[in-house]
């Protein structure tokens, strides 16, 4: 059994980590730290403890693995107390403000014998497990170009920002979830090109990127906006002999955001309209265009890993370089800002 607490009680702990989690027979949440009881606005969890004592989390000697699922700006001095309490750490995402804090806290992991590891639930999303599957299935040929979007139409915003923030810029926020992605099945890149702009102007947020990762001849674009009133598709990629098109995102999220939650048998699955289509030649030169089933996504995979990696002394999945070129990527790309 792996025994757990969170530090944090808020949308993230409720909403991405505590759905999975409660499904799994093997782990067990035991204590939930939250700084403000009065604030509470989630629905308490019967046999959890609930506390506002930190300490009472830090010196818990069952609890083998603390979550920290607050804003980004407190990761660090979270991450660093919880490892000098001996206790392993997931960290929410964006993992650290800077890659030194990073590199800081998985050298005090490793000093410890203890693991530290970002949340990165977006490796299993279904349309990426998707595409990987297609890729791999070889209909495509050789790889030339994947482009990956993640677009909202929500001007607000951006418009309701008035001071430049790399930490809060909308490559640190959402490009998290895509480049660990691209990190995760591409590897580190030969280089990158950054396109991150203010769209709105100097010193307003940063609320569009386009990244183009580039290894050998393949090009991974990693694009997202504010401002696509009409979405682009979710992925596409071409190879020598034909495309994929995945115009929807994985539904796991829409499904959390409406409390629809895992415990339904169809939770985050795709319908047939939401299937991509793969247009391929074959040997004979006959071309070919099917939907593609959907591979089903689950978040909690990343507690399945942990527990693997905690209880049974395996590698993690989610790694300390990973998570690292992923941090270096974020503070190239808002460097230039202000």
């Amino acid at each position: 059994m792996l025994t757990i607490g969170y530090i944090g009680n808020g949308k993230s702990t409720n909403r991405y980590h505590l759905p999975f989690v409660l499904q799994r027979e093997n782990i067990k949440v035991k204590t939930i730290y939250q700084r403000n009881p009065k604030s509470e606005s989630w629905d308490r969890i019967a046999g959890v403890n609930y506390t506002s004592d930190l300490d009472e989390l830090l010196h818990d000697k069952d609890i083998q693995l603390i979550v920290i699922c607050t804003r980004h700006d407190s990761h660090y001095e979270y991450a660093k107390l919880v490892l000098e309490h001996n206790k392993n750490c997931l960290v929410e995402k964006p993992f650290m403000e800077t890659s030194e804090q990073a590199k800081e806290i998985f050298a005090l992991a490793k000093e410890k014998g203890l693991i530290v590891q970002a949340y990165q639930n977006r490796r299993f999303d279904s349309d990426f497990l998707t595409v990987q599957k297609v890729i791999e299935e070889g209909k495509l040929g050789d790889l030339l170009e994947v482009e990956m979007h993640y677009d909202y139409y929500r001007p607000e915003v951006p418009e309701s920002v008035h001071s430049f923030n790399p930490i809060l810029s909308y490559l640190y926020g959402h490009g998290c979830h895509t480049l660990d992605q691209v990190i995760s099945y591409f590897g580190k890149p030969d280089h990158i090109h950054y396109d991150v702009r203010q769209l709105l102007g100097e010193g307003r947020m940063n609320d569009y990127f386009d990244l183009d990762l580039y290894y050998g001849k393949l090009k991974v674009s990693v694009k997202s906006s504010y401002f696509r009133l009409k979405e682009r598709p979710s992925f596409v990629v071409y190879g020598k002999k034909g495309c994929f098109v995945k115009e929807t995102k994985d539904r796991q999220e829409e499904h959390l955001k409406v409390f629809y939650m895992p415990d339904n048998k169809d939770f985050g699955m795709d319908k047939l309209e939401h299937y991509g289509v793969l247009t391929y030649i074959d040997e004979e030169g006959t071309i070919h265009e099917e939907k593609v089933d959907s591979v089903n996504g689950d978040y909690g995979r990343v507690y399945d890993d942990l527990y693997e990696a905690i209880i049974n002394g395996k590698d993690k999945t989610i790694t300390d370089e990973q998570t690292f070129l992923q941090m270096e990527i974020l503070e190239t790309g808002v460097k230039d800002l202000k």
